[in-house]
């Protein structure tokens, strides 16, 4: 039981480290209000509908607002793990020392197995059952 804890907990430790180094992005692209395409890795298509380019002539612009719109969510990782334990304070170092003391000492066995019905003699059996039901084991 005490192996399966162990094997349980540094799993989750291996996963609690992997994920808090892990970094990604998501690019969306907004027409309006509306989200037309997200991508994980890469940039998002566009929807085609950006606005087009000016005339040659002056008097042929016409000012319009452009609807559409690129956004890119950015999840930064942590970066800098502290691996060495020299580089702890000793603060740190008297909390991991008394941590690891009072976990060893958590799962401490009894001194000896106790029974509680060693002091008393089975029953005596005065016919057996197993004949008497016809129970055979095969």
């Amino acid at each position: 039981m005490k192996s399966i804890f162990h094997k349980i907990t540094s799993f989750t430790m291996a996963l609690l480290v992997l994920f808090s180094t892990f970094s990604f992005s998501v690019a969306q692209h907004y027409c309006g209000d509306v989200l037309v395409d997200y991508s994980f890795m890469g940039h998002a298509e566009s929807c085609d509908m950006e606005v087009q380019e000016t005339a040659e002539l002056p008097e042929c612009n016409l000012v319009k607002a452009d609807c559409c719109s690129d956004e890119v969510l950015t999840v930064d990782g942590q970066n800098d793990l502290k691996v060495s334990f020299e580089k702890l304070s000793f603060e740190q170092q008297q909390f991991v020392a008394s941590f690891i003391y009072t976990y060893l000492n958590l799962y401490e066995g009894l001194p000896e197995n106790i029974v509680p019905f060693s002091d008393y003699p089975p029953p005596l059996l005065v016919k057996d059952i197993q004949i008497l039901d016809q129970i055979f084991l095969i």
